[in-house]
């Protein structure tokens, strides 16, 4: 018997949807937030705001993408929502710099990718009919990606007058 997906990208904006991604983020916070406890040595209580920033971002950026009628990934929505909220000159740019900046990114990519991989395992008979192509173009396409931003990080920094090592 399979479980029904935690979240599968189709609630609406209901309370049980709602629900469900406040129960998400709130897992994913506080797990992130004591690995950037145990690993980095932020505080607690500073990583637990810059999480609670982070979450109430997506829930807004999640929201958009249900009701407002244009059809635009929530991705854009989070990303513009903290843009103008972290932008120079708005009221709420040094309180959201400050804690969002104590939460390292390799403690959220942790908690993701262990999200994702969990995920992947109850889905293992629909990824093994993707066969071993799906895997060779899966590795292709993240080292492809890690080389290129690679790269223009590179050109970027010459650029700018940073030595190259």
């Amino acid at each position: 018997m399979e479980m029904p997906d935690f979240i599968d990208g189709t609630e609406n904006v209901s309370v049980h949807g709602i629900m469900n991604w406040i129960r998400l983020l709130v897992i994913f916070s506080v797990i992130t937030v004591i690995g950037n406890y145990l690993g980095y040595k932020h505080p607690i209580t500073d990583s637990l705001v810059g999480m609670g920033i982070l979450s109430l971002i997506t829930l807004a950026g999640v929201w958009m993408e249900r009701e407002l009628p244009f059809n635009v990934s929530s991705i854009i929505y989070i990303s513009l929502i903290g843009i103008i909220l972290a932008f120079p000159g708005m009221p709420t740019s040094n309180f959201v710099l400050y804690y969002v900046s104590k939460i390292e990114l390799l403690s959220i990519v942790t908690v993701f990718l262990a999200y994702v991989g969990i995920g992947m395992g109850r889905s293992w008979k629909k990824f093994k009919v993707l066969g071993w192509r799906a895997i060779v173009i899966t590795i292709l396409v993240i080292a492809s990606t890690y080389y290129g931003a690679a790269i223009v990080a590179h050109i970027v920094l010459v650029l700018t007058g940073v030595p190259a090592v």
